[in-house]
């Protein structure tokens, strides 16, 4: 038992603690604000990186509205004495209780989801416990990865490519939210082919391979993983960057799944699933993200702007045959619609040709961005006591 009175503490603009209870309420507002559904199958879904964004709200939609059973995996760090555990153990074991107050059927492993020890640790659970699985959802976000052939370890970057990017940027680091500008010089190719290792296709790949192997794939087997495209605004740094190779060998990846005798002999399918904007560990860290969301939120107002949550929701009904599947050109599961409107995109740009004026207009959506960033790693959470002592000792859920 470690009950402690903690603070937030910081390093620059990333918090280096979490709060234990503030990251389990958060889980348990996203719980209650998806409505809970009876009936039907209850598919067999395999969720990598379910601890935090778009995988944590599609785990919990999954649970919510079709009573998923299945494996959770995620890479989290206990608490040390000195340092709390990740925010996403906390999330973990918040999700863990939730679902079995409930009555469901659903095990979540603390593994390196990119190692063949952590794959091996998974599939063994997989295939004792659940059998062949429905659905694969890739949502692994890490920023390095080490091949599990070679043993080389790649590292993501998050540059240009081609010319030097310039561009305004949200600083959050002090008291105030306020303007500054940022100056990235261009990406080797060296470097877009490690982010390309990291957060391209070939991990998510290798586990539709090894879950072939085992015979685990279910009749209409579906695979997806989560995507972001965004607006022109950010293209530079984002879409038309390092990270936007990335993006593209995913899709390229899932063609390629699509077609694979894998999946053509079980008739399944695969996906790239691209999103709308959100506040995440991962887009908070990339320069002008965190502006262009404060700007964008502002324009959508609290009703327009939908919430991972919103969009995991409107996922499963695509993928369960309760709406038809919203596909682009490129065969890829559109979520973002709301964001890429015509409309809001103009005025998103009026407030970015002058980033200064801007943020005084957007104050509010600065604000916002700035408080879901602390809620991230469960500081700022409405109706928690951060005055009073905390276990911070909390266990990883044991599969039962």
């Amino acid at each position: 038992m470690s009950m402690r009175q903690i603070t937030a503490k910081r390093r620059g603009f990333l918090l280096v603690n979490s709060h234990p209870e503030g990251a389990a309420a958060t889980v348990r507002r996203t719980w209650q604000q998806i409505p809970a559904q009876t009936g039907g199958r209850r598919p067999v879904a395999l969720i990598l990186g379910h601890s935090a964004g778009y995988g944590l709200a599609t785990l919990v939609a999954g649970l919510r509205q079709h009573d998923i059973r299945g494996v959770g995996v995620a890479f989290e760090s206990a608490d040390t004495g000195r340092r709390t555990a990740s925010a996403g153990w906390y999330r973990t074991a918040a999700a863990d209780s939730l679902t079995r107050q409930a009555g469901g059927d659903f095990a979540f492993l603390n593994a390196d989801a990119f190692s063949e020890d952590g794959k091996k640790q998974v599939l063994d659970l997989v295939e004792q416990r659940y059998g062949p699985v429905d659905y694969l959802i890739y949502s692994l976000a890490a920023p390095r990865r080490t091949d599990p052939v070679t043993g080389i370890v790649h590292h993501s970057v998050i540059k240009p490519l081609g010319d030097c990017y310039e561009a305004p940027a949200l600083d959050f680091t002090g008291p105030e939210p306020t303007v500054s500008r940022i100056r990235l010089e261009p990406g080797t190719e060296e470097e877009k082919q490690a982010t390309i290792a990291v957060m391209g296709g070939t991990d998510w790949s290798l586990w539709v391979t090894a879950l072939a192997g085992r015979r685990l794939l279910a009749p209409g087997f579906t695979t997806i993983a989560l995507t972001y495209v965004g607006s022109e605004v950010t293209a530079p740094v984002y879409r038309a960057g390092t990270i936007g190779a990335a993006k593209e060998h995913l899709e390229v990846t899932a063609r390629n799944l699509a077609a694979s005798p894998a999946l053509t002999v079980a008739g399944g399918r695969a996906f790239t699933v691209v999103a709308g904007a959100a506040v995440t560990q991962a887009s908070s860290a990339i320069p002008s993200i965190a502006l262009y969301t404060a700007f964008l939120r502002t324009v959508l107002g609290d009703n327009a702007f939908r919430s991972p949550a919103d969009q995991a929701v409107e996922l499963w009904d695509q993928l369960e045959g309760r709406t038809p599947l919203t596909l682009d050109d490129e065969g890829r599961i559109r979520l973002d619609g709301w964001e890429l409107d015509d409309t809001v995109q103009k005025r998103v740009r009026q407030l970015w040709s002058d980033p200064g004026h801007g943020l005084i207009q957007a104050r509010a959506g600065a604000d916002w961005f700035m408080a879901q960033v602390r809620e991230l790693y469960g500081w700022g959470v409405t109706g928690v006591d951060y005055t009073q002592p905390v276990e911070t000792e909390v266990a990883w859920p044991s599969p039962r």
